[in-house]
């Protein structure tokens, strides 16, 4: 169980400070009066306590308290253009950062959580012990602020007062990172001491790019201390890698989820999405897919948008699961976004008036940015995640170098977007019937069915598989990828599958507001349904249609075959919302060759499952029930 706080704390262990005397002395070093005055301002002691023992290790020439004033964010944007994190582009407010050409995306080789003896870990994460930790961190954060201002922001994930949101501190000296976390989370300067005691936690993020130097990459590190809630990031600069509010505290929350509120709460890698159904009536869904698999691009095929990436949930008194979006934008890829598939979002990247930090895409020599699949004349040079760039150019092995890379990402605040909904501040959340699971799979399963039951939703969750793509750096192949969230669950998997089945099986949801849950999968190719191209079987705009489809049928207006995998859509509910809503025709032999089962495949993905859950510890009986009921009955239809 997270949390126990067995053993040091490695921050205050390395820093030293442990009274209000030395609090005072460590700020009156470090701030001038204007900073002073607003660190006063902050009156909990452990929250004190952390930031001065941050600024005890990193020993940064200042420290820039961020109350999230006009003031302070523009001082924010000029010191990020004035460390060269960030460069103007043609577009006002539009800037661009680059990360080094070997740190593209999450580095998992060099991720850790921090564990004591009793503690057990993911199968599919790293551990390292308390003690080298402690050496590691000690070693490497040593003054590796010297000559920096070290920038401590005070956030909010999620609405204040919302009963899942977390209080957390972002401290770092990347000017960039801090202007990231001022667009994605809420800045609650005024309300933290407040937030703080009702919540009675926070977390504590700490990280520094050090001498940003491709040499030192493999000295970098993530680690995740679960029984003190603290991440410590250092040398190195992927958003994903040092915005640890992001995916470090969504750790934390997984943790919170499985092991306090077990069946009451959940915090996932999900989409928000509001959807219209007859009557102006708005039907909400939540859906999980791994990054760089889509998660955006539906998200935005919602009529009412709260958001794209992370979720956090839980079941309120009148029975409803409600969720909020620890988040307030957006840190997208933009490989394959173009007007076609996704309008909304193009119209603040190629219009003016949103700011936008744009990261790892190509820059041509007018100060545009340009990235794989915009559906746009590419230029003939310019710049990007490699350094200079022209047509044709190939690397070392012949290969030919992309325009942007596959992990490149655009960050702007929700606001921005034509289908944002106010709703996303709302501290009682959204009522969420809708839940999908899906990953980027191009030759098994259908675009959409809906699981008999909650327990059969549950699996699921637990039987994604996806092709890698480009977010993790040296990700290859077809992999699995449990509920989308397994590089994110930090204890131990059976934990967390019985905290499922535990939770969407509550007998507190009220019976009708049972959630529908469903499979959804638009990544399937011509070649995988006996045509001859690796084209998509129909349009990435066609996720309108299932998600709408999924509308009617969480509100019983549409009929469904039945089959051992689930529930699949009829012809004729399809055709029309086709055209209802995408004004496109849509045939029967188009239909058939979506939704005909391929047998085999699926029975083959079962056994992958099987194998791979077998392996682990205390894995619930029932997940190996459903398996073997869906593969039985595929044989039997076969």
């Amino acid at each position: 169980m997270a949390n126990k706080k067995v053993g040091c704390d490695i921050s205050c262990e390395l820093g030293k400070v442990d009274s209000s005397e030395k609090i005072d002395a460590i700020f009156s070093r470090y701030m001038d009066d204007k900073n002073l005055l607003k660190i006063a301002l902050q009156t909990n002691f452990d929250v004190r306590k952390k930031i001065a023992n941050a600024i005890a290790i990193c020993k940064p020439k200042a420290a820039f308290i961020n109350t999230g004033t006009p003031e302070d964010r523009a001082f924010i944007r000029k010191l990020a253009l004035e460390k060269g994190e960030e460069s103007p582009l043609a577009m006002a407010n539009h800037t661009i950062h680059f990360d080094l050409e070997q740190e593209q995306g999450r580095i998992l080789d060099r991720t850790f959580y921090i564990v004591d003896e009793w503690e057990d870990v993911s199968s599919l994460a790293k551990r390292m012990d308390r003690k080298t930790a402690l050496a590691d961190v000690g070693s490497n954060m040593d003054g590796i602020m010297a000559d920096m201002t070290m920038i401590v922001g005070f956030y909010m994930r999620g609405p204040v007062g919302a009963p899942m949101a977390n209080p957390a501190l972002e401290i770092t000296s990347s000017a960039y990172v801090a202007h990231s976390a001022e667009i994605l989370y809420r800045n609650a300067f005024n309300d933290f001491n407040k937030e703080v005691d009702r919540l009675g936690y926070f977390f504590t993020n700490i990280h520094s790019e050090g001498l940003n130097r491709a040499e030192d990459l493999p000295q970098a590190r993530v680690f995740m201390d679960r029984s003190y809630l603290t991440t410590y990031a250092y040398k190195c600069t992927y958003a994903g890698n040092t915005l640890m509010l992001k995916k470090g505290n969504h750790r934390f929350a997984v943790d919170k989820a499985v092991y306090k509120n077990r069946g009451f709460e959940m915090s996932e890698h999900m989409f928000i999405t509001g959807i219209n159904g007859p009557g102006n009536r708005i039907t909400w869904c939540a859906g999980a897919a791994p990054s760089g698999c889509g998660k955006t691009t539906t998200a935005m095929a919602g009529n009412h948008f709260v958001g794209d990436d992370l979720a956090q949930m839980w079941i309120a008194p009148d029975g409803t699961i409600r969720s909020i979006n620890p988040e307030c934008g957006i840190f997208g890829i933009v490989e394959d976004v173009n007007w076609d598939g996704d309008p909304m979002l193009m119209e603040n990247l190629r219009k003016p008036g949103t700011e936008v930090i744009w990261s790892n895409v190509l820059v041509d020599d007018q100060g545009i940015p340009h990235w794989e699949g915009n559906g746009e004349e590419p230029p003939v040079s310019g710049t990007n995640f490699q350094g200079p760039w022209y047509q044709g150019m190939t690397n070392d092995n012949g290969k030919p170098v992309p325009i942007s890379h596959p992990n490149s990402r655009c960050t702007l605040a929700s606001t921005a977007l034509a289908n944002y909904c106010p709703e996303a501040e709302n501290p009682a959340g959204v009522e969420t019937r809708i839940f999908t699971y899906s990953g980027r799979d191009s030759d098994t399963m259908p675009p959409v069915w809906v699981a008999k039951d909650s327990d059969a939703g549950v699996v699921i969750g637990a039987c994604i598989v996806s092709a890698a793509t480009a977010t993790e750096v040296g990700a290859k192949g077809v992999k699995r990828a449990p509920w989308a969230n397994a590089p994110f669950i930090p204890g131990a998997l059976g934990d967390y599958m019985a905290a499922q089945f535990d939770f969407f099986g509550n007998p507190a949801i009220a019976g009708n507001k049972q959630p529908i849950m469903a499979g959804l999968n638009y990544f399937l190719t011509d070649e995988a349904r006996g045509g001859t191209t690796k084209k998509l079987l129909g349009e990435k705009r066609d996720v309108k249609v299932w998600l709408a489809w999924l509308e009617r049928y969480a509100h019983n207006e549409v009929e469904f075959v039945p089959t051992p995998l689930g529930n699949l859509p009829c012809y004729e509910d399809l055709k029309r919302l086709f055209w209802d809503l995408l004004e496109k025709e849509y045939s029967e032999e188009l239909y058939q060759r979506q939704f005909t089962l391929s047998i085999d495949n699926i029975i083959a993905r079962i056994d992958l499952q099987v194998e791979a859950y077998a392996k682990e510890k205390n894995i619930p009986e029932r997940l190996f029930e459903i398996l073997a009921e869906q593969r039985q009955g595929l044989l039997d239809m076969k």
